[in-house]
């Protein structure tokens, strides 16, 4: 069993920078690929970007040149530095953790609000 505890959200201005950091616990050898996932009220969750232990990462399109993944192995973290944060990003950000297969998320954190303010 893997737990996820996901830290940093927050309000921030505008063009702001806000880093998230999430920190898993449990049975953690068995974590292949972390992400973190968005979603809107009223909208379904979409992927963020995603990291392998290996370091192969994958960001969506529209948001790679804001946002970067990266991963501390030895602490169990991933991290998700936002940058030039505009208000379409204030939503709910979730860690995730895939172990038995890449591609299924197998654990889910309990989200993290960012606001942005204008």
């Amino acid at each position: 069993q893997v737990q996820l505890v996901e830290s940093g959200g927050g309000l921030v201005q505008v063009g702001g920078s806000l880093k998230l950091s999430c920190v898993a616990s449990g049975d953690t050898i068995c974590i292949s690929v972390m992400g973190w996932y968005r979603q809107a009220p009223g909208r379904e969750r979409e992927v963020v970007a995603r990291i392998a232990v290996g370091g192969n990462t994958y960001n969506t399109d529209d948001l790679k040149s804001r946002f970067t993944i990266s991963r501390d192995n030895l602490k169990n973290t991933v991290y998700l530095e936002m940058n030039s944060l505009k208000p379409e990003d204030t939503v709910v950000y979730t860690c995730t953790a895939e172990c038995v297969r890449v591609n299924v998320v197998d654990c889910w954190g309990q989200g993290s609000q960012v606001t942005v303010s204008s």
